[in-house]
């Protein structure tokens, strides 16, 4: 059973009692096939009201089997049964409630939705009501005596008058739940299955033509493709025409356009007057009379996609398909590559290099500072090393300390096995991080790539590349989630060892320990150089 249809019915329920209507709130509760041990509290509690207690008695068992702990349900049970005189089995029933107190002195059932508090002297109460049902005074009057040592809310002088009745030897009447407090469920829930509009009203629209009456309602209209500016030879006048007056069609073929659009000319003026333009994605016919040539200029910083009124994308852009299988590592082909810089889209600030990269800016006082650095740097031999890892940390090194001798002292203080990591470095002008080669060549030392007594390094934990050979380097364009178990997946600005061509769209590549194939288009080569490193 869905849990919706249980709070529908149970909720239904719940109102049936609070309109005293008991058969009807039982007819709702049996229609639940999967129920709970609060809605079988609440069938008891409408037996009750009906005087039906052998019934109550079976939902209460029911509601306790559900519910082992519930001391509510003992409380109820052990009333019930003195009602129909199953004295020792009541008696238990208050033994388990007082145990399912776990020592405390109330307990508060309305975060369940009962809006009652057990406290523990109303437990030892019926205790004490059994036994004087079973003639046994004396120990009716030593339960009393010890509730009266119980502190909590609401017992008023109930445990003295009591302890008199119990002098007199009269029965005392059980305590228990009232029939019309029942468990309800949360308001939040009973919310959430009235159904929602999340779209809304339709908003009232005016229309794009001045001194036009219409007021209407405009139906969701679907997406418009991307746009692109076309391509004219530098001696042809722009084809961007701007509309001086609005013009609203009056004929088939013609469009309606509001004044100061633009509008891109694609025919020329037939012998109506009206020329062929594209606007909003729409080819139509538009007076020639009408239409003023505009000079287009574009200031830095703008996109190439400078007017979405301009010719539509041509349909037959589609991603590229996934490869069918993936080849052999051996004698991986080389990937032509069309570009040898990146796109105007790769300048983004995740691209920025770290400052301790940067080339030092020359005035007139820092030059004097880099020759007092560097003079006393040639002095002491010495070269600080900046090593970013998933933290970063700096060593001092001799400026004649070979790669290898450098790796080690970095993995020592790192605590990572010299073996698992790799050094990589950048140069000026580039964004792509080269693995820094010479690590075990004798005569390659950290001066080759110190800079002013400072070198920063890169480094990563990955394993070794095992008979593999990177042919070149890719920069990450964009952020790329794999599809499958077979895909790299990485992240704008990342570098991307190419180990060989999948086909003509897709390549393979390692980053960050990992080995898979992705799209080509997700990544741009700095330079054309396939020298291995």
């Amino acid at each position: 059973m869905l849990y919706t249809e249980l709070l529908q019915l149970w909720n239904e329920s719940v109102q049936a009692v609070d309109a005293k209507d008991w058969q009807g709130a039982l007819n709702k509760l049996e229609r639940i096939s999967e129920p709970t041990s609060r809605t079988l509290f609440n069938a008891a509690s409408a037996h009750m009201a009906l005087e039906q207690l052998d019934l109550a008695q079976k939902a209460l068992d029911l509601t306790i089997a559900k519910d082992e702990r519930l001391a509510v349900g003992f409380f109820q049970r052990a009333a019930v049964r003195m009602q129909i005189e199953r004295l020792e089995e009541a008696l238990s029933d208050c033994i388990w409630a007082q145990k399912h107190m776990r020592g405390n002195m109330v307990i508060d059932y309305r975060q369940l939705g009962l809006r009652f508090k057990l406290y523990s002297w109303q437990v030892l109460y019926n205790a004490a009501a059994v036994y004087c049902r079973m003639g046994q005074w004396e120990q009716a009057r030593e339960v009393l005596l010890s509730a009266s040592q119980e502190r909590g809310g609401s017992r008023g002088g109930n445990i003295e008058v009591a302890l008199e009745s119990v002098l007199r030897k009269e029965v005392l009447a059980p305590l228990l739940v009232s029939e019309d407090l029942v468990f309800r469920p949360r308001k939040r829930d009973v919310e959430q299955l009235q159904q929602r509009d999340f779209l809304g009203k339709a908003k009232v629209i005016s229309s794009m033509i001045p001194n036009d009456d219409f007021g209407g309602f405009e139906p969701l209209r679907l997406q418009k493709p991307g746009f692109y500016e076309p391509k004219v030879d530098g001696s042809q006048d722009s084809r961007y025409m701007r509309i001086r007056i609005p013009y609203m069609a009056r004929g088939p073929g013609q469009l309606t356009v509001p004044g100061g659009a633009m509008v891109f000319l694609f025919g020329e003026e037939d012998r109506d007057g009206m020329a062929t333009v594209i606007y909003d994605g729409q080819r139509g016919h538009l007076p020639i009379s009408l239409l003023e040539p505009t000079d287009i200029r574009t200031s830095k910083g703008k996109k190439e996609n400078r007017f979405p009124s301009g010719i539509p994308f041509p349909p037959g852009l589609k991603p590229p398909t996934r490869p069918q299988s993936r080849p052999s590592p051996a004698a991986p082909p080389r990937v032509p590559f069309a570009s040898d810089t990146p796109p105007p889209s790769y300048t983004t600030v995740t691209h920025a290099p770290l400052p301790a990269s940067e080339p030092p800016k020359y005035t007139a006082s820092a030059a004097s500072d880099k020759r007092a650095s560097s003079a006393q740097v040639e002095e002491v031999g010495y070269v600080v090393v900046k090593v970013h890892y998933m933290y970063t940390v700096a060593l001092s090194v001799p400026l004649d300390t070979p790669y290898h001798e450098v790796k080690e002292q970095i993995a020592q203080k790192l605590g990572q096995p010299a073996s698992q990591l790799r050094l990589r470095h950048k140069q000026h002008g580039s964004q792509a991080l080269i693995p820094l080669g010479g690590e075990v060549e004798p005569g390659r030392t950290i001066q080759e790539v110190a800079e002013a007594g400072r070198a920063t390094l890169w480094c990563q934990r990955e394993d070794p590349l095992a008979n593999r050979t990177i042919l070149y380097q890719m920069v990450a364009l964009y952020d790329y989630a794999a599809q499958g178990p077979e895909d790299l997946e990485f992240s704008e600005g990342d570098t991307i060892d190419i180990l060989g061509q999948v086909n003509e769209e897709w390549l393979e590549g390692h980053c960050a320990g990992n080995i898979g194939i992705f799209p080509s288009c997700f990544a741009y080569r700095e330079n054309t150089q396939s020298s291995e490193l």
